[in-house]
């Protein structure tokens, strides 16, 4: 697995919006942040730009990451933000150029798109808050993505949960959002998850639909033969009329009942203000003991 370059203080950071629209007075913020830790800050061409609830055409959006995966002063690509619309133009970026030239590819939710692609190309990434909800971020979740821009992963950690399943296991961190790894069952960028670590997140979905995609991972085998299982924030869940009667996190315990694995239940990472930094691809170390905690082997 390859690992981008680490970013030193004067380092371009490009953001751009693979999904949904964003106008620039919404990242102050974030463009404040960043100068104050030492960044410069590129804006992408379809900042700003509106189609429906998009960040521009496809073509817009396309062309807007592409300039910055092929301006080699952009040492990392900040998405902006989630909603839906990545999976529409993965398939449309230069990725000859990424793997040409390797950088780090940043954001969670819709963008697990690109993290699986990069994933298969072989170039870890991370999983990381995103503009949109640096205002709103924990101090620990913005320091825990410096940190990892700058080469300096930190471990994560979680308090014990009844459901956890003790044990302690190594392999490549894989993962992201449950509904996005669902969406992409079949395609050429389902990932491969033998002998890894897999984590899910997710927000605002229905409980049977939780149970439903965790089968669906379940047949598809991609539960099968993992070497630990993470679970972030299963935030803001729905239910129907006549209750599901599981919640999101029995639900998941559910599904891999069967398997040895250790599992770990809420870690700080997903749809949550403390959305803490993880470097999808690269190798960890799942402790499942009193507490949970993910040690970056980088």
């Amino acid at each position: 697995m390859i690992i981008p370059s680490s970013l030193q203080k004067g380092d371009t950071i490009g953001i751009t919006s693979t999904a949904r629209k964003i106008y620039l007075n919404e990242l102050v913020f974030t463009i404040e942040f960043l100068e104050h830790k030492g960044f410069k800050v590129k804006m992408g061409s379809c900042i700003g730009l509106k189609d429906h609830q998009f960040a521009g055409t496809e073509n817009e959006r396309t062309t807007s990451i592409n300039e910055l995966i092929e301006d080699n002063s952009v040492k990392a690509i900040l998405c902006a933000r989630g909603g839906y619309g990545s999976v529409r133009i993965v398939d449309h970026i230069n990725w000859n150029a990424f793997q040409e030239a390797p950088k780090w590819i940043c954001g969670y939710s819709d963008v697990t798109v690109l993290h699986a692609r990069t994933h298969t190309l072989g170039v870890a990434s991370l999983h990381s808050t995103m503009p949109i909800n640096f205002k709103n971020n924990t101090e620990e979740a913005l320091e825990s993505f410096v940190s990892q821009l700058k080469g300096t992963p930190t471990s994560l950690s979680a308090d014990t949960h009844a459901l956890n399943r003790t044990g302690i296991a190594s392999g490549q961190l894989v993962g992201g959002n449950l509904s996005i790894l669902y969406s992409l069952l079949g395609s050429k960028d389902q990932l491969d998850t033998t002998g890894k670590i897999l984590f899910l997140e997710d927000l605002d979905e229905y409980l049977y639909h939780i149970d439903r995609m965790m089968q669906a991972l379940k047949r598809a085998g991609m539960l099968d033969d993992l070497a630990g299982l993470v679970i972030g924030g299963m935030s803001d869940m729905n239910d129907n009329a006549i209750p599901f009667g599981s919640s999101a996190i029995q639900t998941i315990a559910n599904a891999v009942i069967d398997y040895n694995y250790p599992v770990a239940f809420n870690f700080p990472v997903g749809h949550l203000n403390d959305n803490q930094t993880l470097t999808l691809g690269a190798e960890y170390e799942l402790k499942v003991e009193e507490y949970s905690e993910l040690i970056p082997k980088i």
